[in-house]
């Protein structure tokens, strides 16, 4: 008897995790698309990691999301930035980022590696303001760079830990002037190594960790290139039988040296970094036979130098197809 209940314990356990795992591939969320040159950079602190996401399922899916990132932060007067051609401070943000995520896992196990790929469409609204009147505001609703991911490898080092690596790829195909303050497009290419672990406890609890570093091609029009950018996000989540979960994300960007070319020199390298945590709320069960899932979370940022500073929120809906 006690091998029979361990055994269905392990099954249901296993279930929730692939479901759990599914969602996860569905929900992940890029940042937004200004780089150093422009002040933000693409990611957005406490934004780019997923409970479980560390887990690539083995079975074959199709995993459809929609995702909606708002941001509102300021840059001081005191802090200056290439932008729009120029060199400014005094700056407030406020942006919507809103995309659709489909990932394929394809069913493909090899010696323990299991695989999927993803790609995404962006749309973002974007609204900058100087209230030192040295620059015209501007806004704008505009198509954002599209993004893919070639290959996600996720390997199973035990039943409870899982490691997952992957390429990021941003494409130049967004809107973008560089005379504008409002850019949805980055105008360049980023490729972003990336590299998430997951670990699992028993009663639902879980800690997942996204590190990546993004790399940048030089503008073509401002002849600005963006220095490399560390990304390390951190979640831990409790998830109940109900299908609710309660957790907490922290996040920590940290650009690696200084830009380069354009106006780089002029603001030495802009250099800079941004640290920020938050609540988060998560949700996962069926509307009819289709596992569906939500995640919510804010994250506020209490440190940076050479970026906004400011608050983040983050709503996503998935479900997966067989």
């Amino acid at each position: 008897m006690d091998t029979i209940m361990g055994r269905t314990t392990l099954r249901a356990r296993g279930a929730r995790l692939r479901c759990a795992a599914l969602m996860a591939l569905g929900a992940v969320c890029p940042g937004l698309v200004h780089a150093t040159e422009g002040g933000v950079g693409r990611p957005i602190t406490g934004m780019q990691v997923v409970p479980y996401s560390g887990v690539v399922p083995p079975t074959s899916d199709w995993i459809v999301s929609f995702s909606s990132i708002y941001y509102e932060g300021d840059l001081g007067a005191s802090k200056t930035i290439p932008i729009a051609g120029t060199i400014s401070g005094g700056l407030t943000y406020h942006v919507s980022y809103n995309m659709a995520n489909a990932v394929k896992t394809w069913g493909v196990t090899l010696d323990g590696w299991n695989f999927a790929s993803s790609f995404g469409v962006p749309f973002q609204y974007t609204d900058v303001s100087s209230f030192n009147h040295r620059l015209p505001d501007d806004s704008a609703t505009q198509f954002a760079d599209l993004f893919f991911t070639p290959i996600i490898a996720g390997y199973h080092l035990s039943k409870d830990d899982h490691i997952a690596f992957s390429v990021q790829i941003y494409a130049p195909t967004g809107a973008y002037n560089p005379s504008q303050l409002a850019n949805a497009g980055q105008n360049t290419w980023t490729f972003t190594p990336t590299i998430t672990y997951t670990h699992l406890w028993e009663h639902g609890v879980e800690l997942t960790a996204n590190w990546g570093i993004e790399f940048y091609t030089a503008n073509s029009d401002t002849h600005y290139k963006n220095a490399p950018l560390s990304v390390l996000d951190v979640a831990a989540t409790k998830q109940f039988e109900s299908g609710w979960g309660v957790g907490g994300v922290v996040g920590w960007i940290q650009q690696l040296g200084n830009d380069t070319g354009g106006l780089a020199q002029i603001v030495d390298g802009a250099e800079g970094y941004s640290v920020g945590a938050g609540p988060m709320v998560t949700w996962a069960g069926k509307l009819g036979k289709t596992p569906v899932n939500a995640t919510f979370r804010v994250i506020e940022e209490f440190a940076a130098k050479n970026r906004p500073k400011g608050t983040g929120g983050l709503l996503s809906v998935g479900a997966t197809f067989d």
